[in-house]
């Protein structure tokens, strides 16, 4: 079944539940950083740019994703629980992948939690491939692997 989402830019007014989906769905065990505060300064900076995804009206996932000269950096990336593995998380990772190569963007980096496993193939599934790691990296809590996608043809 193909499942139309309306992707767009986020509104002040979604920073809370951007929030919240974040801290319930990536920030578990660790510090609750990405607040509200912290979403809408976010949404406001013009080097980076957050998503959501919307279904008949119903904010669905989100990510967000910081643009420097050539490269950009994806800090977050969420889908609720009831709609992971019906292609939405896929959905906005297309839609930030497209407006890095319109950036003129080469190459786009991201960390997941070391023990994630579901992230590692679900990025690794969209061509990212790991290039380092990062002990401790959240909170020692946990390490990062870093990651990393090329975009364009090679130089």
């Amino acid at each position: 079944m193909i499942t139309a989402y309306e992707i767009t830019l986020a509104q002040a007014a979604d920073a809370r539940e951007i929030a919240e989906l974040s801290r319930d769905t990536i920030e578990q065990g660790l510090s609750w950083r990405w607040t509200e505060r912290r979403v809408l300064r976010a949404s406001r900076d013009e080097a980076t740019n957050v998503v959501v995804a919307r279904r008949d009206g119903v904010l669905l996932g989100f990510a967000i994703m910081q643009y420097g000269d050539d490269e950009a950096h994806i800090s977050l990336l969420a889908v609720r629980a009831s709609q992971r593995r019906s292609g939405l998380g896929s959905a906005l990772l297309a839609w930030l992948e497209a407006t890095a190569g319109v950036a003129g963007i080469r190459a786009i980096r991201l960390e997941a939690r070391a023990g994630n496993a579901a992230a590692k193939s679900f990025y690794g599934r969209h061509g990212f491939t790991e290039c380092g790691s990062s002990p401790g990296y959240y909170e020692d809590v946990e390490d990062a692997v870093r990651m990393v996608k090329r975009l364009g043809p090679a130089v």
